[in-house]
């Protein structure tokens, strides 16, 4: 690593863009992943639409209950 470094042509912020949205990385265990996978081929559908499709269920649940 240098003693210093040089950024007068340097330009702030060039990279930064505030309303950028992240896509988070989701870690499944290995009995999940084979139980989408099988579920997946079987209704020759992506994996992702399979856990949005179940996300979207417990939300709409969790909703209807914190709504009582």
């Amino acid at each position: 690593m240098k003693k210093e470094y040089d950024f007068s042509k340097g330009e702030r912020g060039k990279f930064h863009h505030p309303d950028a949205e992240l896509m988070l990385p989701v870690y499944l265990e290995q009995d999940t992943v084979e139980a989408l996978r099988k579920l997946s081929k079987k209704k020759g559908v992506e994996i992702g639409a399979i856990v949005n499709e179940w996300i979207r269920k417990d939300i709409s649940i969790v909703e209807a209950i914190m709504s009582k």
